[in-house]
């Protein structure tokens, strides 16, 4: 069965094909592209169990992009999940104390962004092929520091593509800039911006539907896609680790077959948790996804009451990953709360245009459960982060910290005993300086590399090759913009002026 795409705020008679979807990133209105019916799939986790994390994400993503052949899929995530990876099972579930670590960091940038960006590309120039696309490919992405590297090492060098990173000042790690700000190929751009990530990537999905300026650069043979997780290409092959990490678990021997899991997820974008909320759709026996926030809880407040309200203080934290309080990706989930209703989808993100907040029905919120939200303090982030180091000699980065310290919050508010996973979503070697201060309990003098190394002499685990590169990596991209400015430097920087 061919799975085709529509738009959240759309009627169903305007469809695509996953390679359009994934060609075009957003919708033509302004939504995100949702599967016209879900997929149904009959998973055997028992053979699954004895399957490769390549052949799990094949069986995961032959069901979303129907129209690539099995010979392209096949090549795709060959050329995504192979030696960029430091460890053969791409993703690796361990345990420490009484709670599963999924670690997705374990490729070239370190962050669980590589477990889709490595595949979109090679999705991305299929789907050009596949559709004679003879216009160059301009990839914009906003960042709030682990999509632009990671997007951009996926990209780099890739034929009739650019990519086009916007970060925020001050709202990521010093590592993540210098990942950035060093990153190669010619194809690849990078500008720091005066704002917060927020207002990055409202302008980035403005820019992807400013009519006048696709006119423009349909002049020069270029078309706008993105690599956020708007992008179908980018948001279902994190599904597949999901469907891993179970048939993992049954390959250890810490469950069987049937067993319900939970997953907790440090939530920024709500792209990671929709993946695992697509896995329950495919009859992964997951019970509860575990929405966890830092102080810029507005997706707690949001479980908890209803109520979606972006009107409130803006914190920078040491999980800057999550530093947001337009959650994108929530827009697909409040697509199936309506009941796949595209002007009630519509209604709710205008009002949180004009108004900056909205509230659902008690119908929907009736359709949330299979949710449980909670957030953190930077003092409990940091907490978590030096008990599993001093209790169980596991080092975590602050964002999973936080999935960490919530997950235990669940637990003692539900009793619920079903075996819980951790998402781990980037290494402690990408946030040195936090992870330094909440280990030792004083506040780290140093950060960036210095950081790393006093880190690697207290932890003893290896430094990632991508980090060990930064010490001689030059740096490449040194142009600083304004929001406001962010259109006329992309046509700066594809020479349309």
């Amino acid at each position: 069965m061919k799975t085709l795409y529509r738009s959240t705020r759309e009627t169903a008679s305007h469809t695509m094909t996953s390679s359009q979807a994934v060609l075009q990133g957003l919708t033509p209105d302004g939504g995100l592209f949702v599967p016209v019916t879900l997929p149904t799939a009959n998973f055997d986790f028992d053979q699954l169990a004895t399957m490769s994390y390549q052949e799990v994400a094949y069986e995961v993503l032959k069901l979303f992009f129907t129209d690539y052949t099995a010979d392209e899929l096949h090549a795709c995530i060959d050329a995504a999940y192979g030696d960029q990876f430091d460890d053969p099972q791409i993703a690796p579930v361990t345990k420490h104390g009484q709670q599963y670590y999924l670690e997705l960091f374990h490729g070239p940038t370190i962050a669980f962004k590589d477990l889709a960006l490595q595949i979109l590309p090679h999705l991305m120039t299929t789907a050009v092929k596949k559709n004679h696309l003879q216009a160059e490919v301009v990839i914009l992405a906003a960042t709030s520091g682990d999509t632009g590297k990671a997007a951009m090492a996926g990209f780099a060098n890739v034929d009739q593509t650019r990519i086009i990173v916007f970060y925020p000042k001050d709202g990521v790690s010093a590592i993540q800039k210098q990942q950035m700000v060093t990153q190669t190929g010619a194809n690849t751009s990078v500008d720091e911006i005066n704002g917060n990530f927020d207002e990055a990537q409202t302008t980035v999905k403005k820019l992807l539907n400013d009519h006048q300026l696709h006119a423009e650069l349909a002049t020069h043979q270029f078309q706008f896609s993105s690599a956020n997780s708007i992008n179908i290409g980018r948001l279902f092959p994190q599904v597949a680790y999901y469907v891993y990490t179970y048939a993992q678990l049954i390959k250890q021997g810490q469950i069987k077959n049937g067993d319900e899991i939970n997953f907790s997820v440090p939530t920024g974008n709500f792209g990671d948790i929709l993946a695992g909320y697509y896995a329950k759709q495919l009859g992964t026996p997951i019970h509860k996804l575990i929405c966890a926030s830092n102080r810029n809880n507005v997706l707690t407040d949001f479980f908890n009451t209803g109520t979606y309200d972006k009107n409130r203080e803006f914190f920078l934290t040491s999980s800057p990953s999550m530093d947001i309080l337009v959650s994108s990706n929530l827009e697909r989930l409040l697509f199936y709360l309506t009941g796949s209703d595209a002007t009630a989808t519509a209604k709710l993100m205008t009002d949180l245009q004009t108004t900056g907040r909205y509230t659902i029905t008690p119908a929907m919120r009736a359709n949330l459960a299979d949710f449980w939200a909670g957030f953190v303090t930077e003092s409990q982030d940091q907490a978590e982060i030096h008990h599993l180091n001093h209790a169980h000699h596991y080092t975590i980065d602050p964002h999973t910290a936080v999935a960490s310290a919530v997950a235990k919050q669940y637990q003692a508010a539900t009793r619920d005993q079903r075996p819980m996973v951790v998402v781990s979503t980037a290494s402690p070697y990408k946030f040195p300086q936090a992870v330094l201060t909440a280990i030792t309990g004083e506040l780290s003098a140093v950060d960036g590399l210095a950081a790393v190394d006093q880190l690697h002499e207290l932890i003893q685990t290896p430094i990632p090759a991508t980090v060990t590169a930064l010490r001689t990596a030059p740096v490449r991209h040194k142009r600083v913009a304004d929001v406001d400015d962010m259109g006329t430097t992309i046509k700066t920087i594809l020479n349309l002026n």
